[in-house]
């Protein structure tokens, strides 16, 4: 230990101060380093470059509902129907997901109002095993599309998913037909199916539900697509356009309706709402 050293540690005024570590977040975009308060005050936006980071389910829903709306119960469905195991027991994975959530699956719906017109929302929780659409999600998909044809309102359905869960096989695919026919029901009862498209919506959840909304609403910069950019690319051995598979290109090729940033989200849903609802409802 040099002399430096010793004088240093041997001042109490020089003491090593302690910070916490959850005081700043970085921007996986642009970098910049943010203060988390200030961060969680712009709705988990960046203020530097925009980039809209990924939100919980229980923050989309506070977000969007008017205060006083009700959180569906989960729908009870068979876990691990194939006694699945790869490096891990699915029955593990399951345990240690929900151990970091405080709701049973990555769909969650909530009933109530967006700015006094009526709504049920889905959202789904990409930090919920990344949103894998299984039994549980395509089920509870499905209720809250019923909750919106017995309260003769508009569903919303606020898409985040890496896809269907492989570890419920096919019984994971049979949740994109399960989910379309419910979305053919709220059509043929002249409700409103409106697709709020977050970072990132990919695989089976891309290929049914989530295209299907009467608007299609994306955030902006969100990772929209089926397959991933390398497996595409890999495939047809072309290089692919700049920003592909992204909000804004989707919108310029009429996949997308509207990029809407997070803060006006509210308001363009209850506008949307109110416009799609009809004179027979009003």
């Amino acid at each position: 230990m040099n002399w430096i050293t010793r004088v240093r540690n041997s001042l109490p005024f020089m003491a090593k101060r302690e910070t916490p570590d959850n005081l700043w977040v970085k921007c996986p975009s642009c970098q910049e380093m943010l203060f988390v308060k200030e961060y969680e005050e712009n709705l988990h936006v960046c203020p530097n470059c925009g980039h809209h980071g990924r939100i919980s389910a229980d923050q989309r829903l506070a977000l969007l509902l008017d205060e006083g709306y009700t959180v569906l119960p989960q729908p009870e469905v068979a876990e691990d129907p194939l006694k699945f195991k790869d490096s891990k027991k699915y029955t593990e994975r399951l345990k240690q997901a929900r151990a970091k959530n405080p709701h049973k699956d990555a769909f969650t719906v909530g009933s109530g109002a967006i700015l006094d017109q009526p709504a049920v929302i889905g959202v789904q929780d990409f930090g919920f095993m990344g949103g894998s659409m299984g039994m549980a999600v395509g089920t509870a998909f499905c209720a809250g599309a019923q909750e919106a044809l017995d309260r003769g309102c508009g569903y919303v359905v606020v898409t985040a998913a890496g896809g269907a869960r492989m570890q419920e096989g096919i019984l994971s695919l049979m949740q994109m037909p399960k989910a379309t026919v419910m979305t053919r029901r709220l059509k043929q009862a002249g409700l409103p199916y409106i697709v709020v498209l977050t970072d990132p919506t990919t695989g089976g959840v891309t290929a049914s539900y989530a295209m299907l909304g009467d608007v299609q609403i994306a955030e902006p910069g969100a990772l929209i697509g089926f397959a991933g950019q390398r497996v595409i690319q890999d495939t047809i051995r072309e290089q692919l356009p700049e920003g592909f598979q992204r909000a804004e290109y989707l919108h310029k090729h009429g996949m997308v309706d509207r990029v809407v940033h997070r803060k006006d989200l509210r308001e363009e849903l209850a506008m949307l709402l109110d416009y799609m609802r009809g004179e027979e409802a009003a």
